[in-house]
């Protein structure tokens, strides 16, 4: 009998809506000041010949219009007399249409995405100026697009030409990060609604795949259980999924998922999915067998210890700096209880002797991207946490088998060998502390042996 659970495909309460990217709008142009900033999409990538990827729109483009097609240009000039936000889009055209998609068109985006005017594309070098030439700067990434790029860069070097006769123009270009990107950093409530769905997938999905590995099965097959599991809730994959057997685990973005399991395999799964554009990440390493041997468990020990402590420094007011150096700490400290590491632990630390172990950062923040945007301190000044930060909490130890340990320190037993392990939760900072959002995937070590 074919049975289904609900809760599988509820919907999130909250989506983004027309009058919270009409504020996200609002609240950057009050920091641009007479500036304007100009925003390019995201272009057509070719997987090979003439096989394109399925398009995925530059995230700070979608964070201010929800405009989910190529070859279009977003402007913001909070100066301008009669149009602050302007869009540059695809005309409709049947016969490209019948091939690549539909188009929303000139006529419809004004409406549906409340632009005060829209131009189809191929008039931007005839209305741009208008809207950069009474600007004092022009906020603008210098991306990949390198023709756009030079584009923009000769609009700018025409005014430039006029400014001692006029007076007026922009006199420097900016890059936009250090406006918008503090206000991405904290999410808002739909935004949290979503990531809070995309986690309740990739949870339910793990768990498919604790449920479905066993010894003899390959990797690959693991992957396609929890891609499954993405699509079959309207999401996915947040980025290529690492299902990595042994010490293939070592590898830390293994994403060949080929071999088979063998008995006595620890299996690292690090995969998360993309709901509505927001993401999740969830990394659990597990014995396929059901037992770790004793050297997993230890290592698995430490590596839990570490990632509890560094959740626990999670509230607002804390720097972020404090997660991952109380992970360090605890590693470190681990390490040399087994003798991998030895000699005084503020001079392992200091001198990061630890690194042949554990090479990577604790986490990331996470959001529109998997790796999202914000600064994670400010020169020597820590960035404090806040309400509506989300990041990922995620220590490791990798003891490969050609590791190499730093200078002065001993040569790894090889009982060690091929031991890869990486646990990862996303955590949401809240106003008491903070929420872990993947909590719903075992770590214990007794969860692990009897799932």
């Amino acid at each position: 009998m074919i049975t289904s659970n609900p809760a599988i495909y509820i919907q999130p309460t909250r989506m983004i809506t027309s009058t919270e990217y009409a504020q996200r709008r609002d609240r950057l142009m009050s920091k641009l000041g007479k500036g304007t900033a100009v925003f390019r999409s995201a272009p057509m990538a070719v997987m090979h010949n003439d096989v394109e990827y399925n398009f995925r729109q530059d995230s700070d483009f979608f964070y201010l219009t929800g405009f989910n097609e190529p070859s279009a240009v977003a402007v913001f000039a909070p100066h301008h007399a009669e149009h602050q936000f302007i869009l540059f889009v695809q005309p409709k055209d049947l016969e490209k249409e019948t091939w690549t998609g539909y188009r929303v068109g000139v006529e419809a985006a004004k409406d549906r995405y409340a632009a005060d005017m829209v131009y189809p594309i191929a008039e931007l070098d005839e209305k741009l100026p208008q809207y950069l030439e009474k600007a004092d700067r022009i906020y603008y990434h210098m991306g990949r697009d390198r023709h756009f790029n030079d584009r923009l860069l000769k609009h700018w070097q025409k005014l430039l030409a006029t400014y001692r006769k006029k007076g007026i123009g922009p006199t420097a270009i900016e890059d936009p990060i250090t406006v918008l990107h503090p206000l991405r950093q904290v999410k808002s409530p739909a935004e949290i609604e979503l990531m809070k769905t995309a986690a309740e997938i990739a949870v339910d999905a793990h768990n498919r795949a604790l449920a479905f590995a066993t010894v003899g099965r390959y990797e690959y097959e693991v992957q396609a259980e929890i891609e499954h599991t993405f699509k079959r809730r309207g999401a996915d994959p947040a980025y290529p999924s690492i299902v990595a057997a042994g010490a293939n685990a070592c590898v830390l973005h293994y994403t060949e998922n080929t071999q088979q399991i063998q008995p006595n395999d620890l299996l690292l799964i690090d995969a998360g999915c993309a709901y509505h554009y927001y993401n999740s990440d969830i990394t659990r390493t597990f014995p396929v067998s059901g037992k770790f041997t004793a050297e997993q468990r230890t290592i698995y020990e430490i590596v839990l210890q570490a990632q509890l402590a560094a959740i626990a420094q999670i509230q607002p007011g804390n720097p972020y700096a404090a997660i991952h150096d109380t992970a360090v700490r605890v590693i470190v400290e681990g390490l040399m209880s087994l003798g991998l590491l030895q000699g005084d632990i503020e001079e392992i630390i200091k001198e990061e002797k630890y690194k042949p172990f554990y090479m990577h950062r604790t986490g990331h923040w996470l959001g529109l991207d998997v790796h999202d945007v914000g600064v994670y301190q400010h020169g020597e000044t820590p960035h404090n946490l806040e309400p509506g930060h989300v990041f990922t909490v995620e220590p490791g130890i990798y003891i490969s088998p050609s590791i190499k340990p730093a200078e002065g320190q001993p040569e790894v037993d090889p009982r060690w060998h091929g031991i890869g392990i990486r646990i990862e939760d996303d955590v949401l900072v809240t106003a008491n502390g903070c929420d872990i959002l993947t909590a719903g995937v075992p770590k214990a070590i007794d969860d692990l042996e009897h799932r």
